[in-house]
């Protein structure tokens, strides 16, 4: 099985992954571990992995071209891949889930992201799921990529030296955050939304607040009886059940 990870601090597996249970995987060749620094499928001198968001807002945003340049470079070889973005907006990560890639055997690529947030579009087109360690924020998505490595490598067979240690092993309120995206306004035929680009500050944060809630119904609904949602979020929440009928 191979795991290949995108990231823009590729120094931070080295340590982890050159130590203990998986460093005698990769040197069995039962497990492969590939790190790739996201720096090095930008197009201009300055290595550019960021830009600022549309709309406004803090922080910076995750440009689209490197993601998707280190991607396909990776797939270029033929072999299928399972893409995973780490997100805080996946599904949360399981034992269940690790046993199952586990058997499935499939090799993965892990999308880390950094900053405030991944353009939008790098989420809908190139991940084929997104795959959360927890109701909570880090700093990256690099912690999260080891613990599904280690999660997932350790029930491959052969990996313990103790095949009866997995079998005895046991087992913040709010809604969803909103679509981010930045420079480009067009990627290959992939739009930013009109909104975010008319200078109106008083739609983009309707808009905002309003896909915020549409994501949290339709990915994690569980959270929208949680949230302290205001008079204005419940008409929200009412239209997008007409638009969504």
């Amino acid at each position: 099985m191979k795991f290949d990870i995108i990231t823009i601090f590729p120094e931070i597996f080295n340590a982890y992954l050159n130590e203990s249970i998986i460093k005698r995987a990769i040197e069995k060749k039962i497990i492969e571990a590939k790190v790739h620094n996201l720096r090095d499928f930008t197009t201009d001198r300055h290595r550019t992995v960021d830009d600022y968001p549309y709309g406004g807002g803090p922080g910076m945003v995750m440009k689209t071209e490197p993601f998707f340049n280190a991607v396909e470079t990776i797939k270029s070889d033929g072999i299928p891949r399972r893409t995973i973005m780490l997100s805080p907006q996946g599904k949360v990560f399981s034992q269940d889930m690790a046993l199952s890639m586990s058997r499935e055997n499939h090799n993965l690529i892990l999308i880390c992201g950094r900053y405030e947030a991944v353009d939008e579009r790098v989420r809908e087109n190139l991940a084929d799921e997104e795959i959360s360690i927890g109701d909570y924020v880090l700093t990256g998505g690099e912690l999260p990529a080891l613990v599904i490595i280690d999660a997932v490598a350790r029930l491959i067979p052969g990996v313990l030296g103790d095949e009866r240690s997995k079998e005895e092993e046991s087992f913040t309120w709010g809604i969803l955050d909103y679509p981010h995206y930045t420079r480009p306004p067009e990627f290959r035929g992939l739009m930013v939304p009109e909104v975010l680009l008319s200078g109106n500050h008083k739609d983009i944060l309707v808009w905002r607040r309003k896909e915020a809630l549409r994501r949290t119904m339709q990915k994690r609904p569980d959270l929208i009886g949680k949230g302290l949602l205001t008079d204005k979020d419940y008409k929200l929440v009412s239209e997008i059940k007409e638009e969504e009928g």
